[in-house]
């Protein structure tokens, strides 16, 4: 479980030495070709760098042991930074969007940078796009909402960058330089959409959410290869981090003895880990089979599954 915080800290620092190349590289070439959009994308590049940072602090952080302060460690941390990337993501649009509309209604046209800066924009382009590539690839690999989160703040430079040069073939084949602008628009929505959907996502993960019903299914699943496991039910899944808790109730034959019922836990824990990516800690409460319950107001059993 130790190596994913790892994997992350490695992936920040590709984050942190890719951007500052970039920048650095936007920046001088904006001031060599006197472009001040250029340099104004070599100086969102630098802002990039604060994101990186801020993953690679996080992951520093993730990577402490449990305490008795921190029972469950540090995981957490992880949906915390991602709610403060997308902030960062939301500012970043909204500053877009009110940069455009007043540039739109002002009448203003983005100046026009030389061939030089068309080329730095275009590596820019594809470097952008290799690290928002790698952060995503280790996201999924990881689990890690943060991880993802940069890649898609990554994938927003990306579009900026691609309108620009959008706005260069509309200006200079079409003659038609308003369209620039209404693209610009255009990204500066999609930058928020982005922004908004990741700020719920991490308000579902502190709110101890669940919106994948598969996950249950490969519970159940699971419980039912081991023989002398019955009725689950009150199963709940929740995220610490990119880790799964789960907790919930089984039934067993109440004739047997305690260790017997402790055998078959273990098999079940051990199912569970084999269908489930990503489990922190499992949580098993025996009942005697046939007990009368109460109305369950608490987890998810098969008869209250989701259908597909």
């Amino acid at each position: 479980m130790d190596h994913h915080p790892k994997i992350i800290v490695k992936a920040s620092w590709v984050g942190v030495i890719g951007n500052a190349l970039l920048s650095l590289l936007k920046i001088v070439i904006g001031i060599i070709s006197g472009s001040l959009a250029v340099i104004a994308d070599g100086i969102d590049s630098a802002s990039d760098i604060v994101t990186s940072l801020i993953t690679l602090f996080t992951a520093r952080i993730m990577m402490r042991p449990p305490n008795i302060r921190y029972p469950y460690g540090y995981m957490k941390a992880d949906t915390i930074a991602t709610k403060a990337l997308a902030f960062v993501i939301l500012f970043a649009g909204a500053q877009l969007a009110i940069s455009t509309i007043r540039n739109f209604l002002a009448g203003i046209e983005r100046d026009l940078p030389g061939m030089l800066a068309i080329y730095v924009t275009i590596v820019s382009i594809i470097g952008k796009f290799l690290l928002a590539r790698h952060q995503l690839s280790k996201g999924k690999q990881t689990n890690s909402e943060m991880l993802k989160a940069n890649a898609r703040n990554m994938q927003n430079d990306v579009l900026i960058s691609v309108s620009v040069l959008a706005g260069l073939v509309f200006t200079f084949l079409l003659e038609m330089p308003v369209l620039d602008s209404v693209t610009a628009l255009f990204v500066s929505i999609w930058i928020l959409k982005v922004g908004f959907q990741i700020f719920m996502q991490t308000n579902r993960d502190l709110m101890d959410a669940n919106t994948d019903p598969g996950l249950y299914k490969k519970v159940f699943n699971a419980i039912g290869r081991v023989k002398g496991a019955a009725n689950p039910h009150r199963v709940r899944i929740r995220k610490i981090g990119n880790y799964y808790m789960v907790a919930l109730d089984i039934e067993v034959d109440g004739n047997i003895t305690s260790r017997e019922a402790h055998e078959i836990c273990v098999e079940v824990e051990h199912q569970i880990r084999l269908d489930l990516d990503n489990v922190f800690d499992i949580m098993i409460h025996i009942e005697p089979e046939g007990f009368e319950h109460e109305e369950e107001v608490y987890g998810v059993s098969p008869k209250n599954l989701p259908r597909d």
